[in-house]
């Protein structure tokens, strides 16, 4: 099939380049209007959950009591000096109405939670006007300016729901422009090291231009159909890209060994790079897609935004890696090696090298690689056992950031918990002192420092609670769980709701839908490998080999960014929390990346065992000829990562970091040791499975060409 699908774009080629050239046009122009079409940083909040269902409830009955604007307000003189109270009441009455529905501060509320601990800060709360998010960042950015200018020897520094969000999509913005400028240059100089050749190189580096207006083309498309997270944008983007260089490179190197062979055509040497490199891209891409459709499964809109345009952006560089790639290959002919910076040398019947050596030393000694490579793994891994869990708030912008500066500060100067309480909505009462019997149980559960009613309103009140452990603590989410397990008042709801409540309800629905990501996921990727490769026990070892070498990049992540080590060298400040989506997404993409250099080694693997029968040769030639080939591809893949993680978006930066870790880890110790020295002690059995089964590898599978079948009986040693 994918020989006669080689020979068709051979024929064709220009009518491809032509349709491709039209598509880059209208991606150019269309696709990039995606940046003013994402407008929410969110989505991170668990729709079906009791928090928000609590918040829900309290807006419709209560109206909006959500901090869209906060401005911090600090001075050399206390809030009690007149001229303090003056210059701020000043300010927030030059605001324009029309744009501003409602500003609350300490004189207003008279509540002291709106002072600092040492009376020299105060902060103002603004609903802005509008009646969605979009409405409300366009107000924002109306007064923007204005909120910062006050007098009387004051500072001023604006934060809140709003301000930080508008704050992260400028700076998503600017780090994406600058990712692709560092990264750029790079992989070119890489590339053309790799390939030898300035036309060779430049390929797999078209490939990855095409895929990221690609993928910014797919989500411009998402955002009309579901709403999608601002973060896609990055996280799309250095997937995309890598994938593209990752099948670029496949394709490439395949075609150039092709075509190097005596006698061989440009459509021969084509439709061979298809039948081979061509079928590894289409299961490759078909499972890391498969992988992130998993993130469909989710209830957080950050997730399944995630999924969708991550599962768009596979297609997109599957595409281009199956349609334009050989097109281009097809026109260029023997002269893909031309302008080369050194003689190009085929490397199909090379045994030599270093990744020979290293072969034939894991073929002689399986059983201590194996033990070693796991045992390394698994105290990689040890860390991720004490993950502490914390939501997404502006600590993840730059510190230094306004947004952020005001956050820390309402943290470490005011009343702990003001700004992130506990709250409890009840409904079906207008008793009010069967609520305040309520509030006064809350009120006395451990570690609970006081409980206010904030709002009430026929037969609804909303309770605060503050409390003394820190917001992204387990003691935290202890809490807000006893107080759920507090008795609501006779006849009436109580639905429990706030930040520490939202990532409590979050780990409940993620823990509740991960079985089914599992069967999916690892359902799929069986069902794929098998079609593959004929094989029962092949696909089990690479779920098995994928689940080590994640355990070991959650370790990672753990150490660095929860822990704090190398936040010097990596410019960020760690929190001591993790939110929980973030492992739920590095597991969707980097089990697909994974299984992308799973396919290709044993892809050669399978190549060489059904020409030769053996087992251990097979092995041993599948390493030594996809060696360099996947670390280059790794190496290529960190660089694109690497140029990500420079993002001033902490969990960006962390999902490049834990991204680079797993593929490095990845690319050397489970593709180059732990998987040979499996499948050396596997034997015969790496390729068994049973008679029906067999029978439908050999009508459906999914095999190279006219590969023959695999002979039934092999060689031992």
């Amino acid at each position: 099939m994918f020989d006669r699908w080689g020979r068709w774009v051979h024929r064709r080629r220009r009518w491809v380049l032509a349709v491709a050239g039209a598509a880059l046009v209208f991606a150019a122009v269309w696709g990039t209007g995606v940046f003013g079409a994402l407008t929410s940083s969110g989505g991170f909040d668990t729709p079906g959950s009791q928090s928000a269902a609590a918040t829900r409830i309290a807006e419709r009955d209560l109206g909006r009591d959500e901090a869209d604007v906060v401005i911090l307000y600090q001075g050399a003189a206390t809030v009690d000096t007149p001229s303090f109270r003056s210059s701020v009441e000043r300010a927030l009455a030059a605001l324009p109405s029309d744009k501003v529905a409602k500003a609350s501060t300490y004189w207003t509320t008279g509540s002291p939670q709106f002072v600092s601990e040492d009376r020299k800060a105060t902060y103002a709360v603004l609903q802005l006007a509008g009646s969605d998010e979009a409405a409300r960042e366009d107000a924002y950015k109306a007064i923007q300016d204005d909120l910062t200018e006050v007098g009387g020897g004051l500072t001023a520094k604006v934060g809140g729901q709003v301000g930080t969000g508008v704050a992260i999509n400028e700076r998503v913005s600017s780090d994406i422009g600058r990712a692709e400028g560092m990264a750029m240059p790079i992989l070119l100089v890489l590339l053309v090291l790799i390939f030898g050749g300035l036309v060779s190189a430049s390929l797999p580096l078209l490939v990855g231009g095409l895929a990221i207006l690609g993928s910014f083309t797919a989500l411009h498309a998402l955002t009309y159909v579901t709403d999608v997270s601002i973060f896609a944008v990055n996280i799309t983007t250095f997937l995309g890209l890598g994938l593209a260089i990752d099948y670029g490179l496949f394709m490439v190197s395949r075609f150039r060994e092709e075509i190097g062979r005596d006698g061989a055509s440009a459509e021969d040497a084509l439709a061979a790079t298809m039948a081979t490199a061509g079928r590894t891209v289409a299961v490759s891409g078909v499972t890391v897609a498969v992988s992130l459709s998993g993130l469909l499964l989710f209830e957080q809109n950050f997730l399944v935004s995630m999924g969708y345009g991550g599962i768009a952006t596979v297609l997109v560089c599957m595409a281009g890696a199956l349609t334009v790639l050989p097109a281009l290959m097809a026109v260029l002919g023997p002269k893909v090696n031309a302008l080369p910076i050194r003689r190009h040398r085929a490397s199909a019947g090379r045994t030599e090298g270093w990744w020979g050596r290293v072969a034939r030393s894991v073929m002689r000694r399986p059983v201590v690689y194996m033990v070693a490579t796991v045992a390394l793994l698994l105290v990689l891994g040890a860390p991720f056992l004490r993950i502490n869990w914390g939501g997404v708030d502006a600590k993840v912008l730059p510190d230094g950031t306004d947004a952020r500066a005001v956050a820390e500060t309402l943290e470490s100067r005011f009343p702990r918990g003001a700004t992130s309480p506990i709250e409890a909505v009840v409904t079906g009462t207008s008793d009010q002192a069967a609520v305040q019997a309520y509030g006064a149980r809350l009120d006395a559960l451990p570690g609970v420092t006081a409980a206010t009613v904030t709002g009430a309103k026929g037969t609804t009140t909303r309770i605060a609670l503050r409390y003394e452990p820190d917001p992204n603590s387990g003691a935290a989410r202890d809490l807000v769980q006893r107080v759920r397990d507090v008795p609501p008042p006779p006849g009436a709801q109580a639905r429990v709701g706030g930040q520490t409540a939202d990532v409590v309800d979050q780990l409940a629905s993620i823990g509740a839908t991960l079985p089914w990501l599992a069967l999916l996921v690892g359902g799929a990727t069986f069902l794929l490998l098998f079609l593959a490769f004929g094989s029962v026990l092949l696909p089990l070892k690479a779920i098995v080999m994928n689940m080590l070498s994640l355990s070991a990049t959650f370790g990672a992540v753990v150490l660095i960014f929860q822990d704090g080590h190398l936040s010097g060298p990596l410019d960020f400040t760690a929190t001591g929390a993790i939110s929980p989506a973030m492992p739920i997404l590095m597991l969707a993409m980097l089990f697909g990346i994974s299984m992308d250099y799973e396919v290709f080694l044993l892809s050669r693997v399978r190549e060489q065992y059904d020409l030769t029968g053996s087992n251990t040769a097979a092995v041993a030639s599948g390493v030594q000829r996809t060696g360099a080939i996947i670390t280059s591809a790794a190496l290529l893949f960190i660089v694109v990562i690497g140029a990500f993680a420079t993002s001033g978006i902490t969990f960006i930066k962390m999902t490049g970091v834990g991204m680079a870790v797993a593929i490095l880890l990845d690319a050397t110790v489970v593709r180059a040791l732990l998987v040979p020295a499996t499948m050396r002690l596997l034997g015969r059995a790496n390729w068994w499975a049973p008679g029906p089964l067999a029978r439908l590898y050999g009508r459906y599978g999914i095999r190279e060409g006219d590969a023959p079948a695999p002979p039934r009986l092999e060689p031992v040693g």
